[in-house]
């Protein structure tokens, strides 16, 4: 009997370790099979810099410019035996993240490196012929977040142009769009609002990756002046259409102050428009930046309930209290909703802050959005939709389905004209 029990519990010891050596090996396939692309440094990496041999190499990038290990591309390229990293070139929040939303940005000497970065977000946002004439090509190295007012791409556009009229090479190191590459909404941006938050005649979300944007404003001479630079994108590995950021298994590291986690994207373009007018919260100065619609006026249930009631497919509106720690609201109890995206792919973004806003004059007719926003933010409102005619047409019945049509009239002429530019399926 007794030898039967010591068998019994061998055998169970057995079975235990059995048991938590398959689940280790298990965690350890899982973790190692997490990232499941290669971004263009990485490839870059596995080419050992061909392209950048025996060049003056000038980066353009910012914290988001890291390998799959989270190492900087500014360590790596200055690191590398065969690259010749003479200068760095730091868009909207710096080289290295250290300067706030909108600040300026100056030129100084990188601590880390001793090189001299250079700013395109100070005096000027284009680099000029001094600022390049050290280096033979530019290597640019940023996370965007798939939103045309996201200041990265202007910074893109505008080095293509420096490259072009200077004579030097630009390389793109593809990242991936974190919202994907199949949604595109909103129209082309029209020429009287054409600015560093819509510099380029795309959608408000235009389902490109960094690279397929540059290969496209490059064949479509969509630059100022209809120039074309030498361009070259070095392409990701693993990465699909379908893949918003989550499913790429990379780490993010915030774009921005305000976008901290990847599904911060996805509500950026969800909120941003109507943020401009600072007539609601937006969740920038609370926890959840974007996420939500707020005012000491609202009424979470009433707003909730209505917005519920229009059936947006993928989205949920939950009703919120909170008290912002800065930014619009601070100090005050605000009521509002907070928006839960429950199917990604279903659901509209953009069009979301338009029905907030056509809700709120529904319940609230008094506090109808452009009867009472400061008139003096109409300006960066327009610019960033794009157009004046959205808030010139909303104006008129406070009614999405009213400016629907204008909103959505280039988005399928766009993806024709795009789709020659992808990269990826």
């Amino acid at each position: 009997m007794n030898k039967n029990r010591k068998n019994i519990l061998t055998s169970g010891v057995r079975l235990e370790k059995t048991l938590l050596l398959l689940f280790l090996c298990l965690s350890l396939g899982a973790q190692a099979q997490k990232i499941h692309i290669k971004t263009g440094i990485e490839v870059l990496k596995s080419q050992n810099f061909r392209c950048l041999e025996g060049k003056r190499v000038g980066l353009i990038t910012n914290p988001t410019g890291v390998d799959n290990e989270l190492h900087s591309t500014i360590d790596i390229l200055h690191e590398a035996p065969n690259v010749n990293l003479v200068a760095l070139y730091g868009p909207e929040h710096g080289v290295r993240g250290d300067v706030h939303a909108g600040d300026h940005v100056s030129d100084q000497r990188d601590p880390a490196t001793g090189l001299p970065v250079y700013s395109l977000y100070g005096k000027t946002r284009k680099a000029t012929p001094e600022m390049l004439k050290d280096v033979d090509v530019l290597v640019y190295d940023i996370q965007d977040i798939g939103c045309r007012s996201f200041t990265y791409i202007s910074t893109l556009g505008l080095a293509m142009e420096a490259a072009a009229e200077n004579g030097k090479e630009l390389i793109v190191l593809d990242r991936p769009n974190p919202l994907g590459g199949l949604k595109v909404e909103g129209n082309l941006t029209e020429d009287d609002c054409i600015s560093f938050v819509s510099q380029f005649k795309i959608p408000y979300v235009y389902g490109l990756t960094c690279g397929e944007l540059a290969l496209m404003l490059n064949g479509e001479r969509m630059l100022t002046g209809g120039v074309q630079c030498k361009l070259t994108v070095i392409k990701m590995k693993g990465w699909k259409r379908r893949m918003d950021y989550t499913a790429t298994g990379l780490q993010w590291i915030p774009s921005s102050p305000h976008i901290p986690h990847p599904h911060s994207a996805f509500f950026y373009p969800v909120s941003g428009i109507l943020g401009e007018l600072g007539y609601m919260s937006i969740g920038v100065g609370y926890t959840i930046p974007f996420q939500m619609f707020a005012a000491p006026w609202a009424e979470a249930d009433k707003l909730a309930d209505a917005l519920n009631a229009l059936h947006v497919p993928g989205v949920i509106f939950r009703p919120i209290y909170l008290k912002p720690f800065y930014s619009v609201g601070q100090g005050q109890q605000l009521q509002g909703v907070q928006v839960h995206i429950t199917d990604y792919a279903r659901a509209p973004l953009s069009p979301l802050q338009f029905l907030v806003m056509q809700e709120v004059a529904c319940l609230w007719p008094d506090r109808a959005v452009f009867d009472h926003a400061d008139k003096g933010r109409f300006a960066m409102f327009d610019k960033v939709c794009g157009s004046r005619q959205i808030r010139e047409r909303f104006t008129k019945t406070n009614r999405w389905e009213d400016i629907r049509p204008y909103w959505e009239k280039d988005v399928e002429s766009f993806r024709r004209l795009s789709k020659k530019y992808y990269l990826y399926r």
